[in-house]
Order: structure tokens, then C-alpha cells, then sequence
């Protein structure tokens, strides 16, 4: 396929990015970034880690050469589509790292430029896969494309026990959905309050 096919292709192939980034918002890890649950109303996020609405997700913004380095690792591993790099991205730091399409989609086009990687299928089913240059490329720098991912920060193990303890917390709300009263509603939700009132006086201390 000619540089010029390539563009043409991955071009066609881009103008379906925005469909990843909604199913990138709308698919996320946590609460707040994931499908809302049947007859409840939208709900915010938690805060990072758990969803948008606190720093949003994948934590601290990392260097254009980190998204580069982490899209050749993976698909030294065999072919992926955009959307598959960000969940593996995401899988393999334990969602302490999730690029945006925004950053994945034009290090893709870059690489593609570069002679690296190839776009390959159509439409929807449109993967990219290591050329002969890329493979000899990421042979070459195994030990660069390593640090992006050594460079993750990992989350405190406080920051994990909070996150099990609002995982337990959903799944006792979950069974409002089904087997509370109007009356048992209620006071859960001035129980909420209070709680949501108590945390702030804790981040205030």
C-alpha cells in the first residue's frame, strides 16, 4: 500500500474517532464514566480513579513520546484498532493510564507516516500492525518503549482502599433500585447527605 493509500485510508478510518471517544467517555472504568444504571438519574463522578468529575480519567497528563512508546509495545504483541490501545493501555496500568482517542488517534497517524505501523481491514474492523521497519524499530528500543509504562505512577494503597469501600457503597444502592421503600429511600438519601457532608469536613481538617 502507497503512503499516499495509507493517508487516504487511515483518513477514512479517523473520521470515526469521535464514535471511539464516546464510547472512551461512556465505557470508562469506575463510577461516573460507565452506562448509568437502569431507572436511576446520571450521577457525577467520584473523582479520579473513579470516573470523570475529579481530575477526570487516567491521572496526570503523560508526554506525547509516553502515548508513542506505549501504542509500539502493544502492538509488538499483535495488531489492535484505537479503541483496543486505550482499554490496553488502561488494562495494564490498572487505569492509573487512560490516553484520550485525542492523543492516540494522531501518534497513529504519526506512526503511520513514520513507516512503522500499517493500517490493515476496513472500516470499523481497521487494525494496525507493526511493518517490517516498525519491528526492527521496536527490537531496537525495547528498553525506551519500557520505561513509559515503569514511568506510570501507581495509586496509594489508601487511594485503592477507597476505591473498594465506593464499589461496596454502589453495590449496597444497587439493591434500592429493587427492594427499598419509598420511606427506606428517603432516609438513605439524608443518610447520604450527612456522609457527603462528613467528607468534606475531613478534606477541610
Amino acid at each position: 500500500m502507497s503512503a499516499l493509500m495509507k493517508r487516504e485510508h487511515f483518513t477514512s478510518y479517523n473520521t470515526r474517532m469521535h464514535a471511539d471517544e464516546h464510547r472512551f467517555h461512556h465505557d470508562g472504568h469506575g463510577f461516573g464514566g460507565g452506562p448509568r444504571m437502569a431507572g436511576w438519574p446520571e450521577r457525577p463522578g467520584f473523582g479520579r480513579g473513579f470516573g470523570p468529575g475529579f481530575g477526570g480519567p487516567g491521572g496526570r497528563r503523560r508526554a506525547k513520546g509516553d502515548v508513542r512508546s506505549a501504542i509500539l509495545s502493544l502492538l509488538g504483541d499483535g495488531p489492535l484498532n484505537g479503541y483496543a490501545i486505550i482499554k490496553a493501555v488502561a488494562e495494564k496500568t490498572d487505569d492509573a493510564w487512560r490516553p484520550s482517542p485525542g492523543s492516540v488517534y494522531p501518534t497513529l497517524q504519526q506512526l503511520v507516516d513514520e513507516g512503522l505501523i500499517t493500517p490493515v481491514g476496513e472500516g470499523r474492523k481497521t487494525e494496525f500492525e507493526l511493518t517490517d521497519d516498525g519491528r526492527a524499530y521496536v527490537a531496537d528500543h525495547e528498553d525506551e518503549l519500557n520505561r513509559a509504562w515503569a514511568s506510570v505512577p501507581q495509586p496509594a494503597a489508601s487511594a485503592v482502599e477507597l476505591f473498594q469501600a465506593v464499589g461496596k457503597l454502589m453495590g449496597v444502592l444497587g439493591q434500592f433500585r429493587h427492594t427499598a421503600t419509598d420511606e427506606q429511600r428517603k432516609a438513605a438519601t439524608e443518610k447520604i447527605d450527612e456522609t457527603r457532608k462528613a467528607l468534606y469536613l475531613i478534606l477541610a481538617d
